[in-house]
């Protein structure tokens, strides 16, 4: 495994499973009440420049469930905001903590601070990609299918960063992933080069005999002004009773929250008998565990865990 995860192309198929068996492995300790310290000692810092629940909140349980300890930085608290050079705030935390997550905008940001940064630098979401995300949804996947080979994955909604983590995770491990994306909102053609993965614009197309239906928000973060707009483009693509019933019989509903009831998805899914929705937010945390154990173990001992 690479020192950083930056998108899920820094991890091969090998990787997956260690993280898979890892945080499987930590989450049945957890339920029996099993205490952890493997990372007594050790310090993650969150530097954070979007907004966050879920993600902001499982890194810094899980760090403190390892026995570790999380330091929360607000972006706009850094000298970066200053016009701080991003190498020169690398190699100076570098030397105060042992792994760093980074949720920022851009990608490019988030590469130069891996770049100059001698400890593990970990992607908790780009306007890009949003790899541990996918990381912990694939988790819950194994936990409710027993795997992921053979099921149909169905991509409800824009083609977005979420939806570009999971292209990278089919290229890795050979999923068969359908996005079903509004003409014009499908994903950027650079990420669907060379991928064996199929696109339509036809939400009852991919919906079709899915084992997995998976949705987001029609407006993420930073496109707050293409609202209204996307409402009317997107409703079609609503994850709504009449779409499930083209999916398995046992089919299961997945969105990475926050959800918008009555948008991306409608009320009765989302509280629905298919949804596992809980069960995916909760795998962030022992995911995100595996994740931090793992890189930063493998930091100080080349054998990793």
């Amino acid at each position: 495994m690479d020192k950083h995860i930056l998108t899920l192309l820094d991890l091969e198929k090998a990787d997956f499973e260690t993280l898979f068996q890892r945080a499987i492995e930590l989450k049945e300790r957890y339920r029996k009440g099993i205490t952890e310290k493997t990372l007594a000692g050790k310090t993650l810092g969150l530097i954070f420049e979007k907004p966050s629940t879920r993600t902001r909140v499982s890194f810094e349980a899980a760090m403190v469930q390892l026995g570790g300890t999380p330091i929360f930085i607000s972006a706009k608290d850094t000298q970066i905001v200053r016009n701080e050079p991003v190498r020169d705030t690398a190699r100076v935390l570098s030397r105060f903590i042992d792994a760093m997550a980074i949720r920022t905008f851009s990608q490019d940001l988030l590469n130069g601070f891996a770049e100059y940064s001698d400890i593990p630098v970990i992607n908790a979401l780009t306007d890009l990609f949003h790899p541990c995300q996918i990381l912990s949804d694939l988790l819950t996947v194994i936990e409710h299918k027993g795997g992921y080979d053979g099921m149909k994955i169905a991509w409800i909604g824009d083609g977005n960063n979420v939806a570009n983590s999971w292209i990278n995770a089919a290229t890795v491990l050979g999923l068969d992933l359908v996005l079903a994306c509004p003409k014009g909102y499908e994903p950027h053609l650079s990420m669907l080069e060379g991928r064996k993965v199929v696109v339509t614009n036809d939400p009852k197309d991919a919906a079709r005999n899915a084992d997995v239906i998976y949705t987001d928000v029609w407006a993420s973060m930073g496109q707050e002004g293409e609202q209204i707009l996307r409402k009317k483009v997107f409703y079609p693509f609503q994850v709504n009773a009449s779409l499930v019933k083209e999916a398995k019989k046992d089919a299961v509903v997945m969105h990475c929250l926050p959800a918008h009831r009555g948008e991306e998805i409608s009320e009765e899914v989302l509280e629905g008998p298919q949804s596992i929705v809980w069960d995916q937010a909760e795998n962030k945390m022992h995911m995100h565990k595996a994740i931090l154990e793992i890189l930063i173990l493998k930091k100080g001992d080349d054998t990793g865990v």
